[in-house]
């Protein structure tokens, strides 16, 4: 699958002004995470983990509403009432799986969000996939070449959507330690594969159906309904129905990739719902993920029991 650089997709959805101060800087989009545009604020970027504010010499850019205005009419097209579903989730998602988060004002209906107006706010979250960082993983999280049911604890921050899209590829492709087999991804916020106008922007394997902007638990259900998948993979679990839904697909006999915000296996085992399928060892594998010398970093891979399997 051929894909734009991914300095192109970004520079061409910024206000020009602010697209030049990138350019000037000579940004390193290798490295770069985020780029924060906020009303009558610096330019700041995130870069390998380190906040910037630009330009670095001559003093901050002071962001205008024309410039918030400009970007987003780039981001839409010129035609943000077409992205509206997608605006009352608070992000859309641009050609290359990059996100883009809003914050304005909300809108109401039924009391529902209906719609964000007069943003204010722009966060552009860079997509970077990285090919094969799953290797050191697959080893712990298979046995007799069949994926475990696997729970990823994992802060905010500190790449666990990167790691389940190449778990994903490699499951799906197959490999020394797992028969390659169908995958059934459920992408509620278009991050692992990145969609854009229905197109997987992200590399997910040969055998991998994907639903994008799907609700996680209606979503799985649908999945198993429809295409029968071997494994199921889903990223920020949370509500009791996604709890729910995930019992119900292991009950199926689909296996489990998820992951979860948390800090390590105790933060994860008190949470509401979750924490009961944790003590009743519904899940074989624990990844905890940690932000020490890169993101992505494993600090831990543990069994059913809580058992050491592999600690940094």
């Amino acid at each position: 699958m051929e894909r734009r650089d991914a300095k192109a997709q970004i520079l061409n959805i910024l206000a020009k002004s602010i697209r030049r101060i990138m350019e000037k800087e000579a940004v390193d989009f290798s490295g770069l995470q985020e780029i924060r545009l906020r009303v009558g604020q610096p330019v700041r970027i995130l870069l390998r983990n380190r906040e910037k504010v630009l330009p670095s010499e001559e003093g901050p850019h002071i962001v205008t509403k024309e410039e918030v205005r400009e970007t987003m009419e780039y981001i839409s097209h010129y035609s943000l009432y077409a992205y509206e579903n997608e605006l009352r989730q608070g992000f859309l998602t641009i050609e290359g799986g990059h996100r883009v988060g809003v914050a304005g004002k909300v809108i109401m209906e039924k009391e529902k969000v209906k719609n964000i107006q007069y943003i204010s706010s722009v966060n552009v979250r860079v997509s970077h996939e990285v090919i094969g960082c799953a290797d050191r993983l697959l080893p712990y999280i298979t046995k007799n070449r069949q994926v475990c049911h696997t729970l990823i604890i994992s802060p905010p921050c500190c790449g666990k959507t990167t790691l389940i899209r190449d778990l994903i590829r490699q499951i799906s492709d197959g490999g020394p330690y797992v028969k390659g087999c169908s995958v059934g991804v459920v992408d509620e916020r278009s991050e692992l594969g990145g969609c854009y106008l229905g197109i997987t922007q992200n590399h997910l394997g040969t055998r991998t159906d994907i639903l994008d902007c799907c609700p996680k638990a209606e979503g799985m259900i649908m999945l198993i309904r429809s295409m029968s998948p071997q494994v199921i993979a889903v990223d920020e679990i949370g509500t009791s129905e996604d709890i729910r839904a995930i019992e119900y697909a292991m009950q199926c006999g689909c296996k489990l990739i998820a992951s979860v915000h948390g800090l390590d296996m105790d933060e994860a085992t008190k949470k509401p719902v979750l924490g009961e399928l944790i003590r009743r060892r519904m899940f074989e594998r624990y990844v905890v993920l940690g932000n020490g010398k890169h993101p992505g970093e494993i600090r831990g891979i543990y069994d059913e029991r809580g058992s050491v399997l592999c600690r940094e």
